[in-house]
Order: structure tokens, then sequence, then C-alpha cells
């Protein structure tokens, strides 16, 4: 048991100065006085002396095994290791496969999810990958959503993109039905997660279906749509008709077309957009490839978790308040994902919580309850991480 005393609290909403008593993984009691507690709880206490208490970072985009391959078996991006996440205040993260969804598979991806689960953090993951059909463990996206615990959806499914299968209207809807009856027949999300390319057709397809078929808005869930200018402003039109959007935070490029993900979360909020229908992920342990005129890789970075705290940095630096932009990484994502008692501080929820330095860094990091970083170095580590 822990008691966190003198802390500055964000649930995302702000609680102010408030008092925090943890037990096993969930958050049992909160509240404005300091608990009169017995010794023999043996409850370990600290003092977070005013520092803004957040909830865990829930990241939808994660490339648990790495991403990559576009150039080759060397090109391939090695694992995310827990430290990675963890330190860059991620306490849950959804893992996907990319343009490689041959040498990277399915039961890789799930092992991966489940070992970083057994060192504290929380895991889920997408069915598929860039192609049609998508790459399942037991053969369909149905049958992966109700056989397998951690599939809460599909993604991330190429369009608009020259790496992707080039799928047909006729095959979008019908993987987004399948993902749609998946999510009824399980309680899970029940989400197509959508990579955007930069391609011209943008995401006419997505509001094709959202105008032509029954399958409801929300599972359209496109992400990357701040890579164009042109598609960032189609995204907010798409939002109008119920779906929700992803922002994601690239490190900086010298792209004039692409738009920083703080610039892109400040103008939706500036546009009075519905708030709850935005969220941002990292793309972490994926690769950035840059590509010529003629579609050839000349370059290619690595996306990091760390973006994330990146970007909400940038956004406090623009005088956003941290309670409006705070969703955005939290609660937002796991609602829209349906994670129980996840993105929010409240008792009863799990106790997955940054604590923030003065420069906005995590400084301690706590997952389930346990301490994943503490003065912000990662206080756990994967067997095969060294110091």
């Amino acid at each position: 048991m822990f008691l966190l005393t003198n802390a500055d609290v964000y649930a995302p909403a702000p609680l102010g100065p408030c008092h925090l008593l943890i037990a096993g993984e969930r958050i049992v009691w909160m509240g404005a006085e300091k608990p009169d507690l017995p010794a023999s709880l043996e409850v370990e206490e600290r003092d977070l002396q005013g520092l803004r208490v957040i909830p865990g970072l829930v990241d939808a985009h994660t490339h648990l095994i790495g991403g990559g391959g576009e150039t080759g078996y060397a090109s391939r991006v090695p694992p995310l290791m827990l430290s990675a996440l963890s330190t860059a205040g991620v306490t849950t993260a959804v893992g996907l496969l990319g343009t490689d969804d041959i040498v990277h598979t399915p039961g890789a991806l799930y092992a991966a999810a489940r070992g970083l689960r057994e060192l504290g953090l929380t895991t889920y993951c997408w069915a598929g990958g860039y192609h049609v059909p998508p790459v399942t463990l037991t053969g369909s996206v149905r049958g992966d959503m109700v056989h397998v615990d951690l599939v809460i959806g599909v993604g991330e499914l190429a369009i608009s993109d020259h790496r992707s299968s080039q799928p047909t209207f006729d095959e979008l809807v019908r993987i987004a039905g399948d993902v749609h009856v998946g999510g009824i027949m399980t309680g899970k999300a029940g989400v197509l997660h959508l990579h955007l390319g930069d391609g011209e057709r943008g995401l006419e397809l997505v509001r094709r279906a959202v105008h032509e078929v029954e399958v409801p808005a929300r599972v359209y869930h496109p992400t990357h749509v701040n890579r164009r200018r042109v598609l960032l402003e189609e995204a907010f039109d798409l939002v109008n008709l119920g779906c929700t959007i992803d922002v994601s935070c690239f490190p900086p490029d010298d792209d004039e077309d692409t738009v920083n993900a703080s610039d892109a979360i400040a103008r939706y909020l500036a546009l009075e957009l519905p708030p709850a229908r935005l969220t941002a992920s990292s793309d972490g342990g994926g690769c950035l490839p840059v590509f010529d005129e003629e579609r050839q890789p000349i370059g290619m970075d690595v996306a990091t978790p760390s973006t994330l705290l990146d970007t909400l940095r940038a956004l406090l630096a623009q005088d956003l308040p941290l309670e409006r932009v705070l969703p955005v990484f939290t609660s937002n994502v796991a609602s829209h994902l349906k994670l129980p008692r996840k993105g929010t501080l409240e008792v009863g929820g799990d106790a997955d919580l940054v604590v923030l330095d003065d420069d906005v860094r995590a400084h301690h990091v706590m997952a389930r309850g346990r301490w994943l970083v503490e003065d912000g170095r990662a206080a756990v580590r994967g067997p095969f991480e060294t110091p």
C-alpha cells in the first residue's frame, strides 16, 4: 500500500491538492485531508510536494516488436523495451503491425504484449497490419476479437498509401463490419484504426463509408491525420460526422506540409470541435521512412513514445490549460477504446499515474500500483535491458 500525499491532481479535471491511497493495483481512496491510517497497514508514504499528478498516458499506436522492414531485413526496428514506454509516462499501450506484417507476425506481437504485462504495463493489440486481408491469429478478425483476450480491433490498416493493398471500398467496409460485430460480441472497442498515407485520396473511402453503410462512424479511427494540412482539415470535417481522429506525435521535420501534433491539437480545440473525439499517439517503435518522388526510400528515422510528453509540454508552452489538453492523451483514448479503469484518476480506477516535474517530464511513474520510474529513472527494467 502507498499513501501519496500533497499531490496537485489532474484526473484529468483539476482536483487541486489531494492525497491518494493505493492498495494493490487500484486507487482505493482520494481526499483533501490526510487520512489517519493504523500502523498495522504498513503503508509506505511518499510526499509529492505539490507536484502535478496525471493519469498514465494511453498510447493507442505502438510498434511493440518494432516496425520498419521497408528496405530489407536490416531495416527492421528493434522491439520497444519497457523503459522506453515507462519513462515516457505510458502505462497502457496498444501494439500493432505496420508495413511488414509478414516477418512481423500476430503471434510475436501478442507475445510481446504479454511480456510487457508481466513486467507491469497494461497492453492490448490490434489485429492485422497495413494489408488486406488482415493477418490474424485465428483466421478471422471476429475470431481474434472473440478468442484472443488482448485484441480490441484492427489496425493499422493502410489507406491512401503506396505501401497499402490499395483496398477497395467494399473491402474496407467489410472489415469495418467485422470489427463492429466483434466489438458487439465481446464488449471490446470494435475500432478500425486506419493508417493514413500522403495519397491524394485522403479520407475519401472513410467519408463514403460513413455516408453509405450502416457501420457506426465511431468504428473508424484514422491516424497520422496531421501528416498533411489538407488531410487534417478533412479529418476535422469527419469528426462532425461522428468519427474520432488520432494525431501522431511525429518528431519535428523539415516538411512544411506536416502539422506538428501540438499545433494540430491546439487548432482542433480552437475550432471547438467535440473535445472527446480527438486522441494522440506516438507511433513508438515505428519506422519513419523518407521517400523520393519515385516512392523509393532514401532515409529513415524511428518514432519514440517520448513524443507524447514532448507534445504535452509544447501545448502547455502555448498557455493552454493542462486540464483542457490532457484528455487527448488519457481519458479520450481510454474511453474510445473501451479500456476500463484507464485514463482517469478515481477511486476504483487502476493505479496508473505520472508525477510530472516542473519541466513536464516523468519524475515518477506508477503502473498498476507498482513504481516503474522513480526520480526520472527506470526502477523496473526488462530482463534484457541494460541500466
